[in-house]
């Protein structure tokens, strides 16, 4: 028994039940993991997505993070499709009208069918939805498309075998399990799954204090973004302080309890700029806002370098949401883990340097890199026993090609 003080403490070794077996698991139900999961199970898979909260949508719903970012390259050409382009039309399929002061706006009418295209280069494809109808949206989905939905359950350990990812194990209220997997989808936002495996993995410490909120007053309710000045490169240099990192609990809690400072700031404002309303909270993040923490350094990895750049393994497109123009290839290869053959990372932890994390880490190419993950990883528990260097580059993209998903090289190229 360890002395009161101790460095460390000795926990016993213990049997961990099986609790199931899996074609994919994607840990994670952020919109990249709803992606992953709902792609995995329309192609035949039998899937299981994995949320340590107890609702799905991540940033985009319990973060109030509400707006589908552009789906086009600025300058009237639609880059994504597929899922990207379904899940976009998912978060307002319900709002029946505009609703200014939330910053509820549906799919802008000359990006539906037969919309003016000169109006396309002028306005973006662009959505902002109410996090909770669409927080109910994203869970009726995954559990019509098939998929076993586990929430309020967290990943701690990865279990290996040779060049693979054999089971994850999981806690929740029912305890401690294992579940064997053909192939991980590591959607956690943070690379947990695949820090945990043992991939290479590269961290930042530059994240802001921010926190999106509503509040309710007498001319109805109002969306308040939030956020200390960042940079773009995740760097400090041009940031407003303090600063954290996403892969430490201590930071993770400071982080979230600044930014509820901050919102308090805010709302003591509003109340004093309106001393005759009862000004209330009405909805804050209930969890940690974060932009860059952890992602895999994967078998490629994208670069600013890379805009306009046609690369064969290309799985999707993305456009840049901060200005017009700009087209990246988004490659498998910076979905795939290096060590392990069965392991895929998606969304804002793809492998992506600090030069370009701040375009991949958002809503539209999170979706984009969660179908392809979802996709190959059931193309290759099928087809490839689950070996994602056996499974060819062509299935995959004919299969996206199929399902809608946008992977043209004269929209890459054509600056």
């Amino acid at each position: 028994m360890a002395e009161h003080g101790a460095e460390y403490v000795h926990e016993p070794a213990r049997r961990v039940p099986v609790w199931g077996q899996y074609d994919v698991v994607v840990a994670g139900g952020g919109i990249a993991g709803v992606a992953a999961a709902v792609a995995a199970a329309r192609n035949g898979a039998t899937v299981c997505l994995l949320e340590k909260e107890s609702a799905l949508g991540g940033l985009a719903t319990l973060g109030i993070v509400t707006v589908w970012l552009p789906l086009c390259d600025g300058r009237g050409r639609q880059v994504i499709g597929g899922l990207g382009e379904e899940l976009l039309q998912l978060s307002v399929a319900d709002l029946r009208r505009e609703i200014e002061t939330a910053r509820w706006s549906g799919v802008p009418d000359c990006w539906r069918p037969g919309g003016d295209p000169e109006e396309r280069q002028r306005r973006r494809y662009v959505a902002s939805f109410n996090p909770t109808a669409y927080l109910l949206a994203l869970e009726r989905l995954v559990v019509d498309a098939g998929v076993h939905l586990l929430y309020d359950t967290r990943v701690c350990a990865a279990r290996r075998e040779g060049e693979r990812v054999s089971h994850l194990i999981v806690e929740n209220k029912g305890g401690r399990g294992a579940l064997a997997c053909g192939v991980v989808v590591d959607a956690t936002g943070d690379a947990d799954v695949c820090h945990l495996a043992g991939e290479a993995t590269e961290s930042l410490d530059a994240n802001v204090l921010s926190g999106w909120f509503y509040a309710l007053g007498d001319d109805g309710l109002h969306l308040h973004p939030l956020s200390n000045a960042y940079s773009p490169t995740a760097e400090r240099q041009g940031a407003q302080g303090p600063f954290y990192r996403g892969d430490d609990g201590q930071q993770v809690t400071q982080q979230i309890l600044g930014s509820r400072g901050l919102i308090r700031q805010r709302l003591a404002a509003l109340r004093a700029e309106r001393p005759e309303e009862d000004v209330q909270p009405v909805g804050v993040p209930t969890i940690a806002c974060l932009r860059m923490t952890r992602r895999l350094v994967g078998a490629a990895t994208l670069t600013a370098a890379d805009v306009h750049r046609w690369c064969d393994d290309a799985i999707g497109l993305t456009g840049d949401w901060r200005q017009a123009g700009p087209v990246y290839a988004l490659p498998w290869g910076a979905l795939r883990g290096v060590r392990h053959r069965n392991l895929l990372a998606a969304g804002r932890c793809i492998s992506a340097d600090a030069s370009v994390w701040d375009v991949t880490r958002v809503i539209p190419p999170c979706a984009v890199t969660g179908e392809a993950a979802g996709t190959g990883a059931a193309l290759a528990a099928r087809e490839a026993a689950s070996d994602l260097t056996r499974l060819p580059v062509a299935a995959l993209q004919r299969r996206l090609r199929e399902r809608g998903g946008l992977l043209e090289r004269a929209l890459v190229e054509e600056g």
